[in-house]
């Protein structure tokens, strides 16, 4: 059932990096990153390759511990937790790539994934709940997942993880290699996730697409936040940074 604006709006964020340091043994990837994501709100991180943007997905998700900071949910601290743990809160990373196993048919991946975590009878339900979200996999729900565009093959990816309803989807870069009308449905699916409550943390190279969808951004730089605000003010920010100014 679609919650509310009212539901969703509270005074505790529902999710809250503070201070957040992160590396990858010696190499420091992220410094002293703060933000926060109230119920309901898209937050977009912005920046360059190499800016930090999926080490923080990756702390935010618990697949990466900070070595300094805390990370929140829902007023939590889930700082140095198993990543699984972050998962049974509710929060789902949808990391980049395709993530299908090609030599299965488009039911068969939908099964193992669904199976696994919600049982065989739940599966089935939320089986049918996919191809509502995504018709053409229903369509083609016999065809091995190796012979589908690299775009179904996303929204295949993508399917496993949003039909649970997650209470934070993390959206690391969705649209990476599909064709152009693929990203454009994408992101009215995303919409409609909004709509229905989901809380949404997306990093993105498609600018237009980002801030299209966001009502809050983050600007990084080398692992740094160098400039936040709301999605019209960020528009212009990013503007001037992409022209020097």
């Amino acid at each position: 059932m679609a919650r509310t604006q009212q539901d969703l709006v509270g005074a505790t964020p529902l999710l809250e990096l503070d201070h957040v340091d992160a590396a990858y043994g010696p190499f420091r990837a992220i410094f002293d990153v703060s933000f926060a994501v109230n119920r309901g709100r898209v937050l977009t991180l912005l920046g360059p390759n190499g800016a930090g943007k999926t080490t923080i997905a990756r702390v935010c998700s618990g697949l990466v511990a900070p070595t300094r900071g805390s990370v929140r949910f829902d007023g939590e601290d889930l700082t140095g937790r198993p990543a699984f743990e972050f998962a049974r809160r509710g929060i789902v990373h949808a990391p980049e790539g395709r993530s299908v196993f090609g030599t299965l048919t488009v039911e068969e991946n939908l099964h193992i994934g669904l199976e696994s975590n919600h049982g065989r009878a739940e599966a089935q339900k939320l089986t049918q709940r996919a191809y509502e979200l995504f018709p053409r996999l229903g369509e083609r729900r016999k065809q091995l997942a190796g012979t589908l565009s690299g775009g179904e093959q996303r929204m295949l990816s993508l399917s496993r993880v949003l039909v649970g309803e997650p209470r934070l989807l993390i959206a690391d870069e969705l649209s990476l290699g599909l064709a152009p009308i693929i990203v454009d449905e994408v992101y009215v699916l995303l919409q409609t996730i909004r709509d229905a409550g989901t809380t949404l943390l997306i990093i993105e190279q498609h600018i237009s697409h980002a801030l299209g969808i966001a009502d809050d951004c983050l600007l990084l730089e080398k692992g740094a936040v160098i400039d936040q605000g709301d999605a019209q003010y960020m528009r212009i920010a990013v503007g001037q940074t992409l022209a020097g100014g």
